[in-house]
């Protein structure tokens, strides 16, 4: 028989070995990381759902009273009042009482 025998395991093995000396060889490990200055950087947005970490908002405290005073209904806010349409509902507490039978 004239053809090729088939190589052993351990021929295959050491193959194997070789190759991977090699490649372990030349393998380079970046580590660092650089943007390249001469394309654009793209950045996109936040999501707009997305809650930030407690840590990185900056407390103000009167910007907080302020949005709290702005929830708030009319006639806790000021006492008249301010519209002609504030007038109607002003007093929006009962005047008689409901008694239950």
């Amino acid at each position: 028989m004239a053809g090729k025998e088939k190589p052993n395991v351990v021929h295959q093995n050491a193959i194997h070995v070789e190759t991977v000396r090699k490649e372990q060889r030349h393998q380079k490990l970046h580590t660092e990381f650089g943007i390249n200055p001469h394309r654009k950087l793209h950045v996109p947005a936040d999501n707009p759902m997305s809650r930030k970490p407690t840590e990185a908002i900056a407390e103000n405290l009167a910007f907080i009273e302020a949005f709290h005073k702005a929830q708030l209904e009319p006639n806790k806010k000021y006492s008249m009042p301010q519209t002609a349409s504030h007038e109607m509902g002003w007093l929006s507490t009962p005047l008689v009482r409901k008694t239950l039978l």
